[in-house]
């Protein structure tokens, strides 16, 4: 039965050929970064290695994406940083998506009552302002590193799961299936996790995998700016900046950070896509 719905799911996944190269790609990327520190060519290269004697070097046959201005392999930088990449968003997101449903659910559940005004209140305030400028001064305020500016991210993260799981409650409150459960005793954690759940996974699902990609890049522009994971450690934002100042010449400590940003953002893009496409088909 369950290899049945496994292969249903897969024959309609698999019908748009384009999410299939954001599989491969969400893959492809995960499997690199657990095997990161066995397939870098020069993993010492991720701390503070300094080797002048190969500074500088455009991509070539020993070192296939070049080496930094102390002579550190681009390659390796990258695979290694693919780790806390990935890991900034399953962090932000396994924090984000329970909170904001929960605020949520309560809030939809609690239409039009106190409970309702302040949690979506509250909700609002956050939203009202621009996510980069509350996820930069949130870490500004923290001392720069990764595990800070992910709490900087998640917490501008939550009111969007907020609101979408509100229109969700909000709809289907009135419904016969949620009346009947109240008329017998159920408490509001089982409306909540029996009740509402299930009809907020699809669409929950679908942002998830597509906020993927945007909670990397807010990650990126953190690192960029200095307020996320510190040198000598590699991250993709602070690689980027680090390259700017050598650029059009050292053209290659920019291009290929921000070349794996798109390649990434662009995985979870495809594979949302995918992911939304096969609820859409199962609903129907």
């Amino acid at each position: 039965m369950l290899m049945e719905l496994v292969k249903r799911c897969w024959y309609r996944y698999s019908s748009n050929k384009v999410s299939l190269i954001g599989l491969f790609i969400v893959v492809s990327v995960i499997i690199l970064a657990l095997l990161a520190p066995w397939i870098s060519p020069f993993p010492e290269h991720v701390g503070a290695v300094i080797d002048f004697a190969n500074s500088s070097q455009p991509p070539n046959s020993t070192y296939l994406l070049g080496t930094d201005t102390v002579g550190r392999d681009v390659l390796s930088r990258l695979l290694m940083c693919l780790r806390s990449t990935l890991l900034m968003g399953i962090v932000v997101l396994s924090i984000a998506v329970p909170v904001g449903f929960i605020i949520g659910v309560i809030a939809g559940y609690f239409k039009d009552s106190l409970v309702d005004s302040i949690l979506m209140r509250i909700t609002d305030i956050f939203l009202s302002v621009p996510p980069l400028v509350l996820a930069l001064a949130i870490a500004s305020v923290l001392e720069p590193n990764l595990k800070n500016s992910m709490i900087a991210i998640t917490v501008m993260w939550w009111p969007w799961y907020a609101r979408l799981a509100y229109g969700i409650a909000s709809s289907l409150r009135t419904e016969n299936y949620i009346i009947y459960a109240e008329l017998t005793g159920a408490g509001l954690g089982h409306i909540i996790f029996k009740e509402f759940l299930p009809n907020c996974i699809s669409p929950i699902l679908t942002k998830m995998t597509l906020d993927m990609g945007y909670v990397i890049i807010m990650g990126a522009t953190l690192s960029f700016a200095g307020l996320g994971e510190q040198p000598p450690a590699p991250a993709l934002g602070n690689m980027i900046s680090e390259g700017v100042k050598y650029l059009p010449d050292l053209w290659w400590l920019t291009i290929f950070p921000a070349l794996t940003i798109i390649l990434i953002v662009l995985g979870f893009n495809l594979f949302g896509d995918g992911i939304s496409n096969l609820f859409n088909v199962e609903e129907g």
